[in-house]
């Protein structure tokens, strides 16, 4: 299922950093942190009243001098309104209406997006009046908050989750792997898309996808239904002339959501980026099957170690991903291309792998006695029992005498082990530690 998307606008240092920020401190926030993923977050996995949605943080607006502002504002919404299921626009309430205010709110009334008006630095009960002035922007009840202090935080995502649209499920196909190409704009997926798509023995058609107009490309190979996922990449140039690089991961979000096997693209040229990491990092948190796609490779010079030195340039930079297989391709030439198939069927495989429960508990008992849990002031960790309860991704439970003395080396170590008695490359592992007598839910 795609969570729907809520983006946050408005001028500068009217507080969306500061409201993302505490909803993310909040008990709102199911985001679980893995170590080793270091980024700064512009986007943050929620949940109130039993629903889902991710809430994007446009940031503030950059602009080089005061005559550009009212064209950065108005880029700002439009990408919002393309790629986002509701909008919060954000005010200040002490600052009151500004010419910016208006010409943000004029755009946003002219679409059929929910718009949620929030009116910010509303410190106390006291200062309510300073709210009404919003009603001359024609977007409905304006609601008070305070970002700071999280006054009124609740009504606010009652108001959100009121205007979300109904969720809409992707029908499961057992037989067809869904594929999404994410990665910075201009990095080479469209051609990707293309190369992988020109190959011999495969069957093409295009099929309406989601209500958002995106298109999904099924092709079969070698008796497999693959689907390619839409993406920015895919979308058609009228759409991508916006300050798309700092937001671009916005429009992978819906796309890893849906997929079973993502392809992490990055361009050669330029290596892992900041951006790379973020969008990375999604789909390592989402516990997608990844291959990571190091396209225009034509376009390096290369020894015999260049390969080397970029695979170990790459499982530093994303360290919390090393788990991926990595392929070097070219779109241009076609080079490599044809091992993409083979790849996503491979990762696809083992991100449904289940393993017998013996056999895992057997796996488990070699590892404690080859390396014993360490003690913790005085107490020595017992792991009881293993089964592994779900996969995509593969998510094992271990049950012991005292969690809060499990560490996390230790768990690493755990991880290690299995992935080397049973594989699963391509796929992060979710590895759940519980006490003796809690029982699997």
């Amino acid at each position: 299922m795609s969570k729907p998307i809520v983006a946050i606008v408005g001028r500068p240092n009217v507080g969306k950093s500061t409201l993302f920020n505490q909803i993310g401190q909040k008990r709102v926030s199911i985001v679980e942190d893995f170590p080793g993923v270091t980024r700064d977050r512009i986007y943050l996995d929620a949940e109130w009243l039993n629903r889902e949605f991710t809430m994007i943080d446009t940031g503030g607006i950059e602009t080089d001098t005061e005559d550009k502002i009212l064209t950065a504002i108005r880029h700002q919404a439009k990408l919002a309104m393309e790629e986002a299921d509701a909008i919060l626009f954000l005010v200040d309430g002490r600052a009151g209406v500004t010419t910016a205010d208006e010409e943000v709110a004029t755009m946003l009334r002219r679409t059929k997006k929910p718009v949620i008006l929030g009116v910010n630095k509303i410190d106390n009960i006291n200062n309510h009046e300073l709210v009404y002035e919003f009603y001359n922007l024609g977007l409905g009840e304006p609601i008070p908050i305070s970002a700071v202090n999280s006054m009124n935080l609740g009504d606010l995502l009652d108001k959100i989750i009121e205007v979300l649209p109904e969720e809409s499920h992707v029908d499961d196909e057992k037989d067809e792997i869904r594929i999404a190409l994410i990665g910075r704009p201009n990095v080479g997926k469209s051609s990707l898309v293309n190369a992988m798509l020109g190959e011999d023995r495969v069957i093409v058609s295009d099929i309406p996808g989601t209500t958002r107009d995106a298109i999904d490309t099924h092709f079969i190979k070698d008796g497999i239904t693959f689907s390619l996922i839409d993406t920015a990449g895919m979308r058609r140039k009228g759409k991508i002339d916006l300050p798309v690089e700092r937001y671009s991961v916005m429009r992978s979000l819906r796309a890893v959501d849906r997929s079973d096997v993502v392809l992490m693209v990055i361009d050669a040229t330029s290596g892992v980026t900041e951006q790379d990491k973020k969008i990375a990092g999604y789909a390592h948190e989402a516990g997608k099957a990844v291959v990571i796609v190091v396209n225009k490779w034509d376009l390096i010079e290369k020894d015999d170690k260049t390969t080397l030195r970029f695979t170990e340039d790459i499982r530093k930079e994303l360290i919390f991903m090393q788990y991926a297989p990595v392929v070097f391709t070219s779109a241009l030439t076609k080079q490599r291309v044809h091992r993409l198939t083979e790849l996503i069927q491979y990762v696809a495989e083992q991100h449904t792998m289940r393993v017998q429960t013996s056999v895992l508990n057997e796996v488990i008992t070699d590892a404690v006695d080859i390396n014993p849990p360490p003690s913790v002031k005085g107490r020595r960790l017992k792991i009881f029992f293993a089964t592994q309860p779900d996969v995509k991704p593969p998510t094992f439970i271990l049950f012991v005498n005292d969690p809060e003395i499990m560490h996390f080396s230790y768990l690493r170590f755990i991880e290690n082990r299995l992935r080397e008695s049973f594989g699963f490359e391509g796929t992060p592992l979710k590895l759940i530690v519980r006490g003796r007598k809690e029982e699997i839910e």
